[in-house]
């Protein structure tokens, strides 16, 4: 039994890789496939990215977001020189605050909110990195396939040629043959051909004047 066509179309893609097909990485093997069932391969990287994104991926997604904003630098700076300054403020009117110099309590805030986020900020890159690793190998494959797209479309447009090339050669060579009948059923030619006969305005000029 013949193998199917897409496994044909497949291994001739990966006669253009210059490898068999079995010895392919699967984005080669997908894209020799696609390429043999003339499917399209383009399609959404968020459509291979899994199931929705939880709660908790999405709240990491919005911390990232806002921890690496100008509002969140404008408000951490507003809330440390809020704190500094009311401890110095109540420094210099009781003599007493809650969190006096070198601002002890404010370095634990400030070291708990490092270490809290973190991990998160973490999380949400991590995510991002799988993005952005599907979408790199969605492209590739959308390169590799447009590649091997160019080198078959090369392949025909040569065969074409060369089949144009053998039909103009078989027309001239009947053309010839059938010039060469032509030329030999011609009868012979004369040896002189009659001399046509001279305008009447020749014919008053060699008569000449009657008188």
């Amino acid at each position: 039994m013949p193998p199917p066509d897409h496994d044909i179309d497949a291994a001739h893609a990966a006669a253009l890789l210059g490898r068999p097909f079995a010895d392919l990485d699967p984005h080669a093997q997908r894209v020799a496939r696609h390429i043999g069932r003339r499917l399209p391969i383009a399609r959404h990287p968020e459509a291979e990215a899994g199931p929705s994104p939880t709660r908790g991926q999405r709240a990491a997604d919005a911390v990232t977001a806002f921890g690496g904003s100008w509002l969140f630098v404008s408000l951490f700076a507003a809330v440390m020189l809020l704190w500094v300054g009311l401890n110095v403020v109540l420094m210099s009117a009781r003599g007493q605050t809650f969190d006096p110099y070198p601002f002890i309590l404010l370095n634990l805030f400030l070291s708990m909110l490092a270490a809290v986020q973190a991990p998160i900020i973490l999380m949400s890159q991590n995510r991002q990195s799988e993005k952005d690793r599907l979408t790199a190998a969605h492209d590739y494959e959308v390169n590799l396939k447009s590649e091997l797209e160019i080198m078959l479309l090369h392949d025909k447009l040569d065969q074409l040629r060369q089949a144009q090339w053998a039909e103009l050669l078989t027309l001239q060579t009947e053309q010839m043959r059938l010039l060469a009948t032509l030329v030999a059923a011609l009868p012979p030619t004369c040896a002189s051909a009659p001399t046509p006969p001279l305008p009447p305005a020749q014919h008053g000029a060699a008569a000449g004047p009657a008188d």
